[in-house]
């Protein structure tokens, strides 16, 4: 175990969705980059056990860990930031807290003892808090509170960093990010509601340490020092938070606003070397100057919330620097494609994606969208039910199977391409009952994927899925063309799969997206990304010899 391993909190006050999550990961990667071996973990206060069964509606993207972890989006910028893997650890809910203490309880553990929130429901949580602080490859765990310092979900956690932090005194801080609005009537920033949320801070008896000021204007050595003495911080202590164009800007912003000093000052950590972050700013310089653009059509049925897909999203990011390029993504609603319509919004695009899900709803869209892309030759990429679709597709207007589906929209279909896992035929429970997590894939040499991922023939990814491609029609499909080129060794299950005479159509049952980060762009999207680059430059090229 480290010694006087160092523990943050990052709580928030006033208004949700000010970014705790992004300066918990900022925060991380300034400490990572001084030389310290940090973690960050998400504390949600919501009751579901986790977030694989909610609706992406209610929370956006359900985020998978290597360990099969069903998590919160917020993860995922962890892992985007640090390049570190994160666990079924570094994500816990009230669900189960609340779990774990019944069962205990159901157990005798606690010996006949009426079971209350304190000390029982906040000593599960300070449990949680410190598995991570348990295991030697840490110096800091950074804990993100979800919600805001008020809500009556939040209290239990907001007790339990109480007594770490009367426990652990030195190695234990407070980090609380607030608004200051600007009141453009007025002309002014108002710190009146930051005031308050510290107050209400205080009364449940945790004092923070530090102040991360979100705004929208630059805030004055006054306003700083009037924030500092009325919520009790050192003015040193009051930072800075101002809108950046991109959240891969704010690790740089929180450097210049000496963050991370603050942080190992009250820690009484040793000042390691300088932060480190030359890769960081490669990478910033390569997306912010890009020496072109390409779009891509992305086909899915929660595109009016776009955190539904948040790790494609910035893995378009990540793949678009590394190809020098922007990535102008075209977001398209899987119901509102058809056959009439597929010409007009799909004109123009370089590469077209077809996202996960679950469920019929928007699938003739989807459909249709993979037709135009293997028809017109456009750069496709599926992913996990992306690729099932695009077997369905293949099926129906290739092979002649008019009656081709998945089971999980037609049970009872005469050619079920796509069908249940057999392990999944006796699962009652929906929660956590998927094939989730990391598994091998063996790539088939020479295929497009083998050369994407640096001629290796053997992988490792996640999956989050109950129906695969039916292997009865395995020889039928790629006799026709569709090659298989992903399988995994250890079930057969084909995990990729590729058109012959396509410049690119590869489709994935895993989902690639979980696994790209700033430091290690996605091999598929960098690829997917490169053929679109090559497409676009192939149409500028036959415009310009048309136009002659």
């Amino acid at each position: 175990m480290s010694e006087n391993i160092k523990y943050i909190f990052v709580t928030g006050g006033v208004t949700s969705s000010l970014g705790k999550g992004i300066i918990s990961a900022s925060l991380a990667k300034l400490l990572q980059s001084r030389g310290y071996r940090v973690t960050i973990q998400k504390l949600d206060p919501y009751i579901n056990v986790d977030p694989g069964t909610l609706n992406p509606y209610e929370h956006g993207e359900c985020y998978v860990t290597d360990d099969g972890a069903e998590t919160d989006l917020d993860l995922g910028h962890y892992e985007r930031f640090l390049n570190v893997p994160t666990s079924q650890a570094n994500n816990v809910t009230t669900g189960r807290i609340y779990q774990s203490v019944i069962e205990k309880e159901r157990r005798g553990e606690y010996l006949g003892k009426t079971v209350q929130i304190i000390p029982h429901i906040t000593d599960e949580i300070k449990r949680c808090i410190q598995i991570l602080g348990s295991k030697s490859e840490y110096d800091v765990v950074i804990t993100e509170i979800g919600g805001t310092v008020g809500d009556i979900e939040s209290l239990p956690y907001v007790e339990a960093v109480r007594q770490l932090k009367w426990e652990k005194d030195d190695d234990c801080i407070v980090i609380h990010l607030t608004l200051i609005p600007y009141l453009s009537a007025a002309g002014e920033l108002k710190t009146k509601p930051t005031q308050h949320s510290v107050k209400t801070l205080l009364e449940n008896g945790v004092q923070p340490d530090i102040l991360v000021c979100r705004t929208e204007h630059e805030l004055s050595p006054q306003i700083r020092n009037k924030i500092a003495k009325f919520c009790n911080v050192t003015p040193n202590a009051v930072i800075q938070s101002i809108d950046a164009p991109t959240i891969y800007d704010v690790p740089i912003l929180m450097q210049e606003e000496k963050l991370d000093e603050v942080v190992i000052e009250k820690l009484n950590m040793k000042l390691k070397k300088k932060p480190d972050l030359r890769k960081w700013t490669d990478f910033l310089d390569r997306h912010k100057h890009p020496k072109g653009r390409v779009n891509i059509a992305l086909i899915g049925k929660y595109v009016e919330l776009k955190d539904s897909y948040k790790s494609i999203a910035e893995a378009f990011i990540h793949a678009g620097a590394a190809n020098e390029v922007a990535v102008d993504v075209r977001w398209i609603h899987s119901e509102e494609l058809t056959i009439r319509n597929a010409d007009e919004k799909l004109q123009g695009v370089d590469g077209v994606l077809v996202a996960p899900g679950f469920g019929s709803r928007g699938m003739d869209g989807k459909l249709e969208a993979i037709k135009y892309s293997r028809e017109n030759k456009i750069p496709f990429f599926g992913i996990c039910l992306g690729m099932q679709m695009a077997t369905v597709e293949f099926a129906r207007h290739v092979l002649g199977l008019v009656d081709a589906h998945s089971t999980e929209m037609k049970e009872y279909t005469a050619h079920p391409v796509i069908s249940l896992m057999a392990e999944q035929k006796s699962v009652v429970n929906k929660g956590g009952t998927m094939r989730l997590g990391a598994y091998p894939c063996r790539l088939v040499k020479g295929s497009k994927a083998w050369k994407a991922y640096g001629e290796v023939d053997l992988i490792e990814e996640r999956h989050r899925h109950r129906f695969e491609f039916n292997n009865e029609y395995k020889e039928q499909f790629e006799k026709a063309g569709f090659r298989c080129t992903g399988i995994n060794p250890d079930s057969n299950l084909v995990e990729i799969i590729e058109l012959e005479d396509h410049p690119y159509f590869v489709a994935s049952q895993f989902h690639p997206e979980y696994k790209s980060t700033v430091m290690n762009p996605h091999p598929l999207f960098v690829a997917f990304v490169k053929a679109a680059k090559k497409y676009h430059a192939l149409k500028v090229r036959a415009g310009v010899q048309e136009a002659q």
